[in-house]
């Protein structure tokens, strides 16, 4: 198999780090710049620079080994939540030109206020609050409120 130039000098076509998990079209390894205990890329083989341009089968085949990555760093790290997160072009902080999806775990007490999970890529616009009447609605749709929680008051944002 011949491979351009780009393949040749990309970090993910050939990997340094070791393959934790694999399937036929895709791969995970650690982050070599981890965010967090246990931070994977999950990695298609092919090589494409943009998310949106992976063909349907390629996007399930990632969808399919993050959920197995996620198990995986559960069993090993015992982590209290997860963000997950895909770099889509320069704007948007990307790189590395090779599509990589970011399981990111999250402890308790990891940062000082986590709320707003991925909306603090743009640290200003991380913490925000719905007003009362909008709040009351996304309740009743049940928006925004985690199940797994009891303790959010009524004066809390839901997200």
């Amino acid at each position: 198999m011949n491979m351009s130039k780009k393949e040749i000098s990309c970090p993910f076509c050939k990997p340094s780090r070791e393959i934790q998990l694999e399937s036929p079209s895709a791969f995970a390894i650690f982050d070599r710049f981890p965010v967090s205990k246990g931070h994977m890329l999950i990695i298609p083989k092919v090589h494409v620079s943009d998310y949106f341009d992976l063909d349907a089968e390629t996007k399930n085949s990632l969808t399919e080994l993050l959920d197995q990555a996620k198990i995986f760093i559960d069993e090993k790290y015992s982590p209290d939540g997860y963000n997950i997160g895909i770099n889509a072009g320069r704007a948007a902080g990307q790189t590395v030109w090779h599509v990589h999806v970011h399981l990111m775990p999250r402890y308790s007490g990891d940062t000082e206020n986590p709320r707003g999970g991925v909306r603090g890529v743009i640290p200003d616009k991380q913490q925000y609050r719905l007003s009362s009447r909008k709040r009351s609605t996304e309740a009743e749709d049940g928006h925004g409120a985690d199940p797994r929680t009891s303790d959010r008051g009524p004066s809390e944002p839901l997200h």
